[in-house]
C-alpha cells in the first residue's frame, strides 16, 4: 500500500515539475531576441553599485563601465561604499577625476539590509531617468548599457532584467554552478516571457527612477536583507504587469564570478531563498513549494530503494523525466549563453539538485545566514 500511495505521489508530482519546465521553456522562447539599432540614445542614465570589501575586482567593473559606447552626458556612475574595511573606498575616489561619484554609507545603528539603504542614497542624487544596478565584481561588454537602453526606449519599459552568467570557471563544482545559475536566470527570464514575472537578478536590473519614486522604493521589504532585486520587480509587476520586460541579448550579459567553495554557495543560496517567504503572488510559492515536495519525494525515494527495488525503478522514471525536461529548457538557455559544453554536466546536476533544494528549502528560511561578513536575517 506504502508503494502505491508513495509511487503514485511521486509520479504525479514528476509531471507537475515536468509540466512547469516545459512551460517555462515556453516563456523563454516567447521573449524575442534583442538587437539595438544604430540611433544614438537619448536617455539618462545612472549606475549604481553597493560595494563592499570589493577592492580587488571593483576597478575592473569601473573600467568596463567608463568604457561604454553611450553618449558620456547622459550617464553617470555612483558607488556606494557599505562599510568596506579594505581599499575599496580608495580605489573609488581615485576615479572621481573621471566623473565617478562616491557615497560613503555613516550608518550609527545596525540594519537589516545595508544595500538596500545604499541603493536608496545612491538614488537620492541619481540624475538618471533610468537607474542600473550592477555588483562590484562584475564585467560587461562596451554595448551593454547601450543595448538595455536601447529596449527601454523601444518598449517604453518600466522595469528591465538583463542575463547574468558566471566566466572563467576553475574548477569541476564552479561549472556546475555556472549550469545551475543559467538555470535560474532562464527561469526568471521565461516567468517574464509568461507575464508572471518571478526572479531577476540584481547584478543586472534596470527601472526608472520615477517608478522607485512612486512606488516608495524598497518601504514594506526594508526589513530583509536580501529582495533588492526580486520583492522590488514584484512591487513594480503589481503596478504595471505589462511594463516587465527581459532584454534577451549576448550583448546586454553581465559576468561575474561562481562561488569557490561550498560554503560560500550554500550562504548565497540561503540569501537568496530568504526571500521567498514575501513574494506577493502567492502562485508562485505555490509552485516553490510543489517543487520542494517533489524533490523530498525523490529522497525518499533513494532511501526506500534500498530496501525494496521497486521504488528504485520509481527512482529511474523520475530522473528520467527530470533529466528530459531539464535538458529541454537549458538547451536554449545555454545556447543562447554560448555556454552549450555545459549540458555534459546536467546528469551529476539532475542529482545533486535533488539535495540541494532540499536542504536549501529548509535553511533558506529559518533562521540566520553570513553575507558579507555580517550575520543577517
Amino acid at each position: 500500500m506504502a508503494l502505491i500511495v508513495i509511487s503514485f505521489l511521486s509520479v504525479s508530482l514528476t509531471l507537475c515539475y515536468v509540466s512547469a519546465v516545459f512551460y517555462f521553456k515556453k516563456g523563454w522562447k516567447i521573449i524575442p531576441y534583442f538587437s539595438p539599432q544604430a540611433d544614438i540614445p537619448s536617455t539618462s542614465v545612472s549606475i549604481l553599485i553597493a560595494a563592499r570589501n570589493e577592492e580587488e575586482k571593483i576597478a575592473f567593473t569601473i573600467e568596463d563601465i567608463l568604457k561604454q559606447n553611450y553618449p558620456l552626458g547622459l550617464v553617470e556612475l555612483i558607488v556606494v561604499d557599505d562599510h568596506s574595511t579594505d581599499r575599496t573606498a580608495n580605489i573609488v575616489e581615485w576615479y572621481g577625476n573621471k566623473g565617478v561619484k562616491l557615497i560613503k554609507l555613516n550608518e550609527d545603528k545596525a540594519l537589516n539590509s545595508y544595500k538596500k539603504k545604499a541603493i536608496t542614497e545612491a538614488i537620492k542624487v541619481a540624475t538618471g531617468d533610468v537607474i542600473i544596478t550592477t555588483d562590484a565584481d562584475c564585467r560587461m561588454g562596451s554595448e551593454w548599457l547601450r543595448t538595455i537602453v536601447a529596449y527601454f526606449e523601444k518598449h517604453n519599459s518600466k522595469l528591465v532584467s538583463s542575463p547574468v552568467s558566471y566566466i572563467k570557471e576553475k574548477s569541476f563544482f564552479e561549472r556546475l554552478q555556472t549550469l545551475e545559475f543559467l538555470y535560474l536566470i532562464g527561469l526568471g527570464a521565461s516567468s517574464i516571457g509568461n507575464r508572471k514575472p518571478s526572479t531577476c537578478n540584481g547584478a543586472n536590473l534596470a527601472y526608472r527612477k520615477d517608478v522607485f519614486l512612486e512606488l516608495k522604493g524598497f518601504q514594506g521589504i526594508d526589513d530583509l536583507a536580501s529582495g533588492d532585486d526580486e520583492l522590488f520587480l514584484h512591487k513594480v509587476a503589481s503596478k504595471y504587469p505589462d511594463s516587465i520586460g527581459f532584454c534577451k541579448s549576448k550583448l546586454a550579459m553581465v559576468y561575474t564570478d561562481a562561488k569557490p567553495n561550498l560554503t560560500e554557495f550554500i550562504r548565497q543560496r540561503k540569501r537568496w531563498a530568504s526571500k521567498s517567504t514575501r513574494y506577493k503572488d502567492k502562485r508562485i510559492v505555490a509552485l516553490g513549494v510543489v517543487i520542494w515536495l517533489f524533490n523530498i519525494l525523490i529522497f525518499l525515494n533513494m532511501v526506500l530503494s534500498f530496501f525494496n527495488s521497486n521504488y528504485f525503478y520509481v527512482l529511474l522514471l523520475i530522473f528520467l523525466l527530470k533529466f528530459i525536461a531539464e535538458f529541454a529548457f537549458l538547451s536554449t538557455i545555454t545556447q543562447f549563453a554560448r555556454r552549450k559544453e555545459l549540458l555534459s554536466y546536467l546528469p551529476v546536476l539532475t542529482i545533486i539538485h535533488v539535495f540541494y533544494i532540499v536542504y536549501i528549502g529548509i535553511a533558506g528560511n529559518s533562521g540566520k545566514y553570513v553575507w558579507k561578513g555580517r550575520l543577517v536575517r
